[in-house]
């Protein structure tokens, strides 16, 4: 069952009026990255440029639109059960198939932007036959690995803006990092900076409200210990003019 949380006054800094003609939202995936080595848990966020037309200038966790081909990409293990459960919660509704693709995508997009990799060791002696975005893995030989992602929160863009997205916000745990990639992150790429900092801290403070909702939702799971699929995960989207929060139940 779902359970609608009634919006508050601190809602309104996510709504606008509608300034562009709608657009139907794009599928999209985010990772949050999770270092638990120290005492406070820190994560990884990246300073966009400047002149990107999306949120520019501001910090950001790795992510981006599905690629066509991120469905067929091998996998190193599948996505959990209980993952894909948590996937196909929500309208509009996704296919158990859009769903593996989601959970790839955000390992695509956090390699393509940070030059961190989650992968494992490909089977066999012989390298996985990779190209495009995903050379990388091939190259050192790994399969990207999506078996230790949790999802987080899932978020529509309001209509009226410029972009829309249906983003799906996973994490994962800095140890599954298999590779890196040197010299991605510079001063003329999509991210110009990357740096790893406590919940609750800056740059932090000054993310996107949006953002924010998402890192308190986490900041209060790992309160509570290790991330576990059963927990409800926030929706967040537009409707009666103003941004609502449902809760889909987990597991």
């Amino acid at each position: 069952m779902t359970e609608t949380a009634t919006p508050t006054a601190s809602d309104d800094i996510i709504t606008e009026p509608s300034h562009h003609p709608y657009c139907r939202p794009k599928d999209a995936a985010t990772l949050i990255l999770i270092d638990r080595s120290s005492t406070a848990p820190r994560v990884l966020v990246g300073r966009r440029h400047d002149n990107v037309v999306f949120m520019p200038g501001q910090f950001v966790f790795p992510g981006g639109r599905v690629d066509k081909t991120d469905h067929r990409v091998p996998v190193a293990a599948p996505i959990s059960a209980e993952l894909q459960a948590n996937l196909l919660k929500g309208s509009p509704k996704t296919t158990a198939t859009r769903a593996r693709a989601l959970a790839v995508a955000a390992i695509r997009e956090a390699c393509e932007e940070t030059g961190l990799c989650l992968g494992r060791a490909a089977p066999g002696a012989t390298k996985p036959s990779l190209d495009g975005p995903w050379a990388p893995f091939a190259s050192a030989g790994l399969l990207p690995d999506p078996s230790g992602l949790f999802l987080i929160a899932r978020a529509i863009t309001p209509p009226g803006r410029i972009k829309r997205f249906d983003t799906r916000f996973f994490s994962a745990d800095a140890s599954a990092i298999a590779h890196r990639i040197d010299g991605v992150v510079h001063a003329e790429a999509e991210l110009v900076e990357l740096a790893w900092v406590e919940i609750g801290s800056q740059p932090l403070a000054a993310m996107h409200p949006m953002t924010k909702k998402v890192l308190a939702e986490l900041k209060n799971r790992l309160s509570a210990g290790p991330l576990r699929h059963d927990a409800p995960v926030p929706f967040f989207h537009f409707y009666g003019g103003r941004m609502q929060m449902d809760l889909l139940p987990g597991g």
